[in-house]
């Protein structure tokens, strides 16, 4: 409700004109004078009431099925496919590998894959080399990298609701790891 004396909301009036019993041009007109300041939205909540519903119930004909079938195959073919994403692409064994062949502890290789680590804090030229390994390019990784998704296979009583923990740095992954300090820095150099 306004207060006494205070105009009514675009809405009120609206509403109130939806409702009356007789929605047509005098009540249109009455509700105009009333209210001018709405006046285009009365008019097009007036057009609205009375424009008649359609439905037809008749199967469509066969050409208007196959004008649909080709509209709706040119849509999908518009649309683009969504990139695989190459950290479901690989199995428990390709994993190992990964790590063997960054000559990384796997536990630096599991915070990557479960995108625990923050993308800005990888080095450039570690993220190619993983992208090598997996079979993937630097680009692919990128597109992909946000927090992967709970595995639910884990079963242990908590008192909250699991969450993604947040995102570290690569060098905080590669302590906590217990990578020596000259192989970090190795890892975490730009250029070779």
């Amino acid at each position: 409700m306004s207060p006494a004396g205070a105009r009514p909301s675009r809405e009120s009036v609206l509403d109130a004109f939806a409702v009356e019993s007789e929605p047509g041009r005098s009540t249109l007109e009455r509700y105009l004078r009333l209210y001018p300041e709405y006046a285009g939205e009365l008019v097009d909540l007036s057009r609205e009431l009375r424009r008649e519903s359609y439905e037809d119930a008749a199967p469509l004909s066969s050409g208007d099925q196959a004008l649909i079938d080709a509209a709706w195959s040119q849509h999908a073919k518009a649309v683009p496919a969504a990139a695989p994403d190459p950290f479901a692409a690989l199995t428990v064994d390709d994993w190992r590998t990964v790590a063997q062949d960054l000559d990384v502890p796997r536990q630096v290789v599991t915070a990557l894959r479960e995108r625990r680590v923050s993308l800005v804090s990888i080095p450039r030229r570690f993220l190619a080399m993983l992208a090598e390994a997996m079979r993937s390019s630097v680009a692919q990784l990128e597109s992909s990298w946000e927090p992967a998704p709970l595995l639910v296979a884990r079963s242990y009583k908590a008192d909250n609701k699991p969450a993604a923990g947040e995102q570290v740095t690569f060098e905080q992954v590669l302590i906590d790891a217990g990578v020596p300090a000259e192989m970090r820095a190795r890892l975490l150099a730009e250029a070779d």
